[in-house]
């Protein structure tokens, strides 16, 4: 078993630019893992409103419609914007700029990510089961999103929580 240490200082025989290199095509690996669910999501979310029961829907579940649509818009606008931030900056020596920025924006795409997928499941919850049934969904869905994709993270990174970082 390797030890918590030896993860989390590995020493890495590189310069600057190398870690700078390696970290952003981390993090475009990372965005090819989220992008396919955003645009699943758009996709979906787009045909909607063409289908038959559409017109049955309440006004709160239209409400919940046009935040969830416009959150994955915002979601893929996020995520995707590294690509197009790394294209028109990469030739001007600025990567870690470029990094930098990409971090923010996937950080915030998968913000949105997480509001968007939890008001989809809590509008379909409200859709089928009423809102008795869709309030404690809808939050034990953003519980979920929010604790595994920030809290976690966050309270490893700060040593809150101890263990050795591979597990729940």
């Amino acid at each position: 078993m390797i030890d918590r240490e030896e993860i989390g200082e590995l020493e890495r025989d590189e310069t600057p630019a190398e870690r700078v290199d390696r970290n952003f095509n981390e993090l475009l690996g990372e965005l090819r893992i989220a992008l396919p669910g955003v645009q699943v999501l758009f996709a979906f979310l787009l045909t909607v409103p063409f289908a038959q029961g559409f017109a049955q829907l309440s006004g709160f579940e239209r409400g919940v419609y046009f935040a969830v649509l416009l959150l994955t818009a915002l979601s893929s606008a996020f995520l995707i914007a590294p690509t197009a931030y790394h294209r028109l900056l990469f030739r001007q020596g600025r990567k870690r700029e470029i990094l930098f920025f990409a971090n923010r924006a996937a950080v915030l795409g998968l913000g949105a990510l997480a509001l968007a997928m939890s008001g989809a499941i809590l509008l379909i919850t409200h859709f089928l089961f009423g809102p008795g049934a869709a309030i404690p969904v809808g939050i034990a869905a953003l519980f979920l999103f929010g604790s595994l994709w920030y809290l976690l993270p966050v309270a490893r990174a700060r040593g809150i929580l101890g263990g050795d970082g591979g597990g729940l």
